[in-house]
């Protein structure tokens, strides 16, 4: 990226801390998770986990854009990740003193949604504030390598340390990663923006201006349903029900899930390498869109007719590689089209609608799992016939069956977005 040194030092002085507090915060949610199921062996129980965080997240995001574009973005990063890290520093206390209850997890990973509402639109309009136009993409990819990598490590060193050492040791470590990210926010200078709200101006009007802005504007409007629609469809299959079909499936085999994950992660890591070796592409709705089609149609199928641990780690790779493609010109589209002294009410209120298909996507994967795809596949002679070709059949293959439906919506709703005109101009 040939940006100026000292914004380039800015940017991966950001990404460093982003990443590295990315890792913390995912050994402790996993370790958590872990914790939470050997105390109450409820999938229940972890999907909980997932839904308290959506919902506090969709809640405070309204509130989080408009104190973005009124206040230095820097001192919210700040402040957000120090809000985070108590949290963490509650859970320790309470573990040490041998009072961890399952609500007190319910409690942060809500406190944490409401400190993520702020730090992320503080996060990503502050990148367009150091990045150049022409390398947001690529920025974007480095942003998205990093979080993979953070995902593909932090399961693993969270249950060595847990196994070793005890959920303690994985807390500490969390608080560290806090530490080294504060730090780097600290030592940085990122330019300020002067903004368009005044502190006297109607708190409540300017809560509307971000949803106002997105749905005057017929080709964001769109986008962002779009978007929401892929994150619900991902939330039905690989969030909330991938694990218990590979567990199902497998004969409850865990080195079979781990296996998966971890080439999950080097996926994630290639498409991240991927799209930063990429030059800046011109076409970034198109690519989103054509991105995303083939996602759904070539990955979905293939974890759908997969059941060895060979076939769901390659349709799993092919997911996570053709993840960055899908949402680093998403983002980069609107870093470019949306004006900085905006961007934290224009992003929360954008983050707010995509991420409010994912609380849907918890619940209705787990009950469409449970009480119509399983019971249809095992007790129906008929779907049995239908599915079982591509499926097969037998525990699991309900679960299995579910990802033939993400595929033909998926699809349809990448290439059926290609006939949108107002999605396309958005290139122009």
């Amino acid at each position: 990226m040939n940006f100026k040194n000292k914004n380039l030092q800015t940017f991966y002085v950001l990404l460093f801390g982003q990443s590295i507090s990315l890792l913390g915060t995912g050994m402790t949610r996993f370790a958590v998770m872990i914790w939470a199921y050997e105390q109450t062996q409820s999938a229940t129980a972890l999907a909980m986990l997932g839904f308290f965080n959506c919902v506090t997240y969709i809640a405070a995001s309204p509130f989080a854009g408009v104190l973005v574009d009124r206040w230095s973005r820097k001192r919210i990063m700040f402040f957000a990740d120090l809000s985070a890290g108590l949290t963490t520093v509650f859970l320790l206390f309470t573990n040490l003193t041998g009072s961890l209850h399952l609500w007190h997890l319910y409690l942060t990973i809500g406190l944490a949604g409401i400190f993520e509402a702020f730090q992320e639109p503080a996060f990503n309009s502050t990148v367009s504030l150091v990045v150049p136009k022409d390398d947001y993409t690529r920025a974007n990819g480095s942003l998205g390598l990093g979080r993979s990598m953070a995902r593909m490590f932090a399961p693993v060193f969270a249950g060595l340390f847990q196994q070793t050492v005890g959920l303690n040791v994985v807390l500490g470590i969390d608080l560290f990663t806090m530490a080294l990210a504060l730090y780097g926010l600290f030592i940085i200078h990122i330019p300020t923006v002067q903004s368009e709200v005044k502190p006297s101006e109607n708190f409540w009007g300017e809560l509307r201006f971000g949803l106002d802005y997105i749905f005057k504007n017929a080709g964001l409007r769109n986008l962002t349903l779009s978007f929401f629609l892929v994150n619900l469809f991902a939330t039905l299959t690989y969030f909330a029900i991938l694990s218990p079909m590979i567990l199902t499936r497998s004969g409850g085999d865990e080195t079979a899930l781990g296996i998966v994950r971890l080439a999950m992660g080097v996926g994630g890591i290639l498409g991240g390498v991927w799209i930063i070796a990429w030059k800046n592409p011109q076409k970034k709705a198109r690519m989103y869109l054509i991105a995303t089609g083939l996602s759904f149609l070539i990955c979905d199928v293939s974890m759908a007719m997969s059941d060895t641990v060979v076939g769901w780690s390659v349709a799993g790779f092919l997911a996570e590689v053709t993840i960055p493609l899908i949402v680093s010109p998403y983002f980069a589209l609107w870093q470019e089209l949306v004006p900085n002294q905006i961007q934290g009410r224009v992003f929360s209120t954008r983050e707010m609608i995509q991420i409010g298909s994912q609380p849907i996507g918890y619940l209705l994967g787990g009950l469409l799992a449970d009480n119509l795809f399983e019971p249809a596949m095992l007790n129906y002679v008929w779907v049995q016939h239908s599915f079982g070709l591509l499926v097969g059949t037998g525990p699991g293959a309900g679960m299995s069956s579910m990802f033939l439906f993400t595929a033909f919506f998926g699809g349809l709703l990448g290439f059926g977005g290609l006939l949108s005109k107002s999605i396309r101009q958005l290139d122009r």
